[in-house]
């Protein structure tokens, strides 16, 4: 650790906070996730692993076989339309276990969601321009925009995993 320390050359108490308050997110992010699926039904399809095995596909991609900014605009767009996909069926299938007023109570949530994402996405690509950000500009839009979308897609996979088959509409 001293090493590290001395190699990054920061003093030590910054050092060893740092260290310190990584691990105490991880260990709450891995908290919440345990407490977030405590209740799931034993029963039910694993869609959310199902799901990030495909994730992880697209993000391979993006990690490992791009080479310019245009590829990465490519694999981004390739990505959120995935999503976009992923989170129209993530949607019809949690209204299709739910009754009339969830479902309505559902579809409310979702419509307040896409107009905050609409919003979030208007901030992110005002922000991330190639004025201030150069060439990198497209790379941040695109993992923000996914990771938004990504993020709804596993909720409405986690409330899903409360049942243990879907109704058919």
């Amino acid at each position: 650790m001293r090493r590290a320390y001395i190699r990054h050359g920061k003093n030590m108490k910054e050092f060893v906070m740092r260290k310190v308050s990584g691990v105490s997110l991880l260990f709450l992010f891995s908290l919440y996730t345990t407490i977030a699926t405590g209740l799931d039904n034993p029963d039910a399809p694993d869609y959310v692993n199902l799901f990030l095995n495909q994730v992880h596909t697209y993000e391979e991609k993006i990690a490992q076989e791009i080479h310019g900014t245009r590829d990465y605009v490519r694999a981004y767009t390739e990505y959120e339309d995935f999503l976009d996909k992923e989170l129209n069926i993530a949607y019809r299938l949690i209204m299709s276990c739910l009754d009339r007023d969830s479902q309505a109570s559902l579809q409310q949530s979702q419509r307040k969601w896409l107009r905050y994402r609409d919003a979030e996405f208007d901030f992110i690509t005002l922000n991330w321009n190639k004025t201030d950000f150069g060439s990198s500009a497209a790379v941040s839009r695109g993992a923000y925009r996914t990771t938004m979308v990504k993020h709804r897609v596993i909720s409405l996979l986690h409330y899903l995993k409360n049942y243990n088959r879907r109704r058919e509409n």
